[in-house]
């Protein structure tokens, strides 16, 4: 159970040397800067920063908790952006209350490596808590947040010493709003009782068509009462005290997140653009922006921003007495409980136990020993139950199909609203699931892992290009990875899927072909701190493969020598395979060592990581001269570069047929025989 907090100093009255007058050009400031940022660029998205300001001014003046002179401090309430279209708004902000963010930064909007990305990038603007764009996903990161939070309380509070105990606040949108995504979070948001995440919604009713009550008139307020939302309607967005009003209203709700419903203008202060669908998605022109600044009453040039508005913004000096206050809590907590401190500690770090490699190894080692002929689902349950009691920060789930991907485990304990574990059960919600995850690592402090059919990967894709894209570890676990599945026909065999998967940069992707392989690409998608990984798995068994060790140790280089040649044989060939084919490869190789033809068999389990290997080991591999044929279930363009134009690929460039697996196997020509054809026909 979380201990009872004590709530910290969350000021909702103005900060020293404010006024009410103030406000006006507090917001008129980001007004500016982004109409003037916007049309040095003549690219961008003026209207949502200039309509959205006087909410910024409530929450980022008056209320938010951060430090822009650390900006990872471990208790800082999250912001995210999820209307990232107008990001110009954010660094606005994080220019003006003090980050690492210069003017000139702003000036470079949307140029060539600048700080200042047309959206929101993690890693690249100092105070982003996450890429935000495509629309939706940052709402469903914000879930992922405030869930991370919680259960993070959960686990490391106790009574006095609350270490863990902030908001997370987003920015939402029309947009947000339309795509299915933020049904899928929201939803499950509500189910959870995320009490402490805080969503302005943007109702401008104005999208880059036009007018939404076109295509979207949906009653929000009553849909997210649906949800299980507290719902504080009809706010003026443009009303800095009704603005704070609600915020501290929401702060009385503590079980049910919160969604403030703030009517705005878009392009606010334009007199031709706002309220009009030409200030969403373009420069204002010059014209504009000078009638702007008339209408506003904002004498000055571009990017110029008076002392005393930069004087009233600066949040240095606040945000270092918070983190200041929350270190010194934090020092008690470690005299009172230094072991969970220090767990604490490594957990917000990212880093393993110290004795994860030598836990790995043995899984390994147990692995060889047992020898087991089994699906790989089934091997990445075993890895699971040998990894997940000595990694607390596992943190898994499915989309409604536990019981076929095997994502639980036997300590496995089920998230629910009054409960914290290490289970969630995210319902058929694919693509929320996978935002989620991306914002349970991104908070810090838990490592996600969530499992789906791979033919459903589809649903979910662009959350996981974007795990890829803010190089964060995030698990993504993928069974009944081919025609293998069966009876259950075209629907849901994946042919194209796995090639897709790894065409995206930064993603390594592991397809292993037994128990062995299978352990050793758990323990890589967990060591690996700098991108996502997807471990696709079989719902058959396949045959375990006997090997030494230094082809053990080899696995991890992402191809290796699994059955090698008779260095006497006259004709030589190469098989590559992955997965449930690395059977059929080293079957054939048997066949063919009878007819004098002398087979190396290459499992290649994760083609991103072979490819990173230094020249000649790759050369060692895959010798030049020998042809070369690739073996696998799905689309075989993918496997020309290994093999060559005078190579074979085995594949399969169509879609799946509803038999029994064995059957649809024969059908497409994974047989023994086949792949020795094949062989044969590039000798």
């Amino acid at each position: 159970m979380t201990a009872p907090l004590t709530a910290p100093n969350r000021a909702s009255a103005p900060p020293s040397g404010a006024s009410a007058v103030d406000t006006v050009l507090l917001a008129n400031s980001i007004r500016a800067l982004a109409m003037d940022a916007v049309q040095a660029a003549n690219s961008g998205h003026p209207g949502m920063p200039m309509g959205m300001a006087e909410i910024a001014v409530a929450l980022w003046h008056r209320h938010l908790r951060h430090n822009p002179g650390n900006p990872h401090w471990p208790d800082r309430d999250r912001f995210v952006l999820s209307n990232g279209h107008g990001s110009m708004l954010q660094y606005a902000l994080l220019h003006l209350t003090g980050y690492a963010l210069p003017l000139d930064e702003l000036k470079r909007f949307r140029q060539l490596h600048s700080m200042t990305p047309g959206h929101p990038e993690v890693g690249v603007t100092p105070g982003v808590e996450t890429t935000t764009g495509p629309l939706g996903q940052g709402l469903a990161n914000a879930v992922g947040m405030a869930l991370a939070e919680r259960l993070l309380a959960s686990e490391f509070n106790r009574p006095g010493h609350a270490i863990v105990d902030h908001r997370t606040y987003c920015f939402a949108g029309d947009g947000c709003l339309m795509e299915g995504i933020s049904h899928e979070a929201c939803s499950l948001a509500g189910t959870l009782a995320l009490g402490k995440l805080i969503v302005f919604y943007d109702d401008n009713g104005i999208s880059i068509d036009g007018k939404t009550k076109g295509w979207f008139t949906d009653d929000t307020p009553m849909r997210f009462a649906a949800y299980g939302w507290n719902v504080v309607p009809n706010v003026d967005g443009h009303d800095v005290e009704a603005l704070d009003a609600a915020i501290r209203a929401a702060y009385g709700v503590t079980d049910r997140p919160t969604l403030i419903d703030c009517k705005t203008v878009i392009g606010k202060g334009s007199p031709n653009k706002a309220g009009t669908k030409q200030a969403h998605g373009e420069a204002l022109g010059k014209d504009e922006v000078a009638l702007t600044r008339r209408a506003l009453g904002w004498p000055y040039p571009p990017f110029e921003i008076p002392q005393e508005i930069y004087d009233a913004w600066d949040a240095r000096e606040r945000g270092a007495a918070f983190e200041g206050d929350w270190q010194r809590r934090f020092a008690s907590y470690k005299a009172a409980c230094p072991e969970l401190a220090a767990e604490f500690e490594r957990r917000m770090s990212g880093k393993l136990p110290v004795d994860f490699g030598a836990r790995a190894a043995a899984l390994v080692q147990q692995q060889l020993a047992k020898a087991e002929s089994v699906a790989t689902r089934k091997a990445s349950q075993q890895a699971l139950e040998a990894f997940a009691p000595a990694l607390p920060e596992l943190i898994g789930g499915a989309a409604d199909l536990t019981g076929s991907v095997l994502t639980n485990w036997s300590g496995s304990k089920t998230v629910t609203a009054k409960e914290a574990g290490n289970y969630i059960y995210f319902g058929v919600r694919e693509f929320g699931m996978n935002a989620i995850a991306n914002g349970l690592t991104l908070h810090g402090g838990f490592i996600p892992y969530v499992g789906t059919f791979l033919t459903f990967s589809d649903y979910g894709r662009n959350a996981v290009r974007l795990a890829a894209l803010m190089k964060i570890r995030v698990i993504f676990v993928y069974t009944h990875d081919s025609i293998g599945l069966g009876e259950d026909g075209p629907t849901h065999q994946p042919i194209e899927h796995a090639a897709a998967l790894r065409l995206i940069p930064k993603m390594e992707l592991w397809r292993p072909c037994d128990t062995v392989e299978s352990a050793v690409a758990w323990a890589r998608a967990i060591e690996r701190a700098d991108g996502p990984t997807c471990l696709l798995f079989t719902r058959q068994n396949v045959p375990f493969q006997k090997r030494d060790e230094a082809q053990v140790a080899a696995i991890r280089r992402g191809g290796y020598i699994l059955g090698d040649w008779n260095e006497g044989a006259a004709r030589r060939a190469v098989i590559i395979a992955t997965g449930s084919e690395v059977g059929l490869a080293m079957g054939a190789r048997e066949a063919l060592a009878g007819e004098g033809v002398g087979v190396r068999v290459v499992s290649m389990p994760c083609t991103s990581v072979f490819d990173h290997q230094d020249e000649a080991y790759r050369r060692s591999v895959l010798p030049e001269g020998v042809p070369r044929v690739a073996v696998e279930a799905g689309v075989t363009d993918y496997w020309r570069k290994y093999v060559g134009l005078d190579g074979a690929v085995i594949g399969i460039d169509r879609f799946g047929e509803s038999a029994p697996a064995a059957t649809v196997f024969k059908f497409f020509g994974f047989t023994v025989e086949h792949v020795v054809a094949a062989v044969k026909s590039c000798l």
